[in-house]
């Protein structure tokens, strides 16, 4: 077995697991926090259908959902994605409505206090909103994220299923082909170390936020 060849294709794999995890981050965050929004909303015309996506994402499994959308659109609105375009929207679409559920739980654990004494030193809705709920939910919600996080960065290798060359799939191929168990456990280490990474900022987010208790 050539281990340099082995780890310069496990590297170049990692990146392509990095990049489904930011750019999940980077757009199901802000998403997630819109659909909270809307799960909330006392209106039926917004509150079902959010309710929907919800029950609907949570629902059935990842892995379903990135076989759905690179093979099921097509057939449907004759629409193709890229293996990795597909890959980045259903991520995309079931973290969010994790996110959503967590920004849901920390928005109502606010105590109604909060509102009310805003609203009496005349601050608006939007202002009440950015500038006293949402520290007080982002320091809540830093242990179920952290959590979601580290969920987030395993579940890239599902990718795999419908042709992403991510890090576990080029795990397996070397491992068939070398018939040697050796690259599981580099791909454990690499797993490990992105982990190690994510744990590391939520631990620091923590200390920084200390001060709201």
């Amino acid at each position: 077995m050539n281990y340099t060849v082995l780890l310069s294709q496990m590297l170049q794999a990692t990146l392509m697991s990095l990049r489904i995890f930011f750019s999940t981050l980077l757009f199901s965050v802000p998403l997630g926090l819109l659909v909270a929004a809307g799960r909330r909303s006392k209106r039926k015309a917004v509150n079902l259908p959010v309710r929907f996506y919800i029950l609907l994402m949570r629902g059935t499994p990842l892995m379903l959902q990135l076989l759905f959308i690179f093979y099921g659109l097509k057939p449907l609105t004759g629409i193709q994605l890229d293996r990795v375009v597909a890959a980045q929207v259903a991520f995309l679409l079931n973290y969010a409505a994790y996110f959503a559920e967590i920004f849901r739980g920390g928005i109502d654990a606010v105590p109604a206090g909060q509102y009310e004494a805003a609203r009496v030193l005349g601050f608006t809705k939007r202002q009440t909103f950015f500038r006293i709920v949402l520290p007080q939910v982002c320091k809540m919600i830093l242990p179920p994220m952290s959590n979601e996080f580290i969920n987030l960065v395993k579940d890239t290798s599902l990718a795999q299923v419908i042709g992403v060359t991510e890090l576990l799939r080029v795990t397996s191929d070397w491992v068939s082909s070398a018939v040697s168990m050796a690259p599981f456990a580099i791909a454990a280490v690499f797993y490990l170390l992105m982990n190690a990474v994510v744990t590391r900022c939520f631990t620091v987010a923590e200390a920084r936020m200390n001060y709201y208790r």
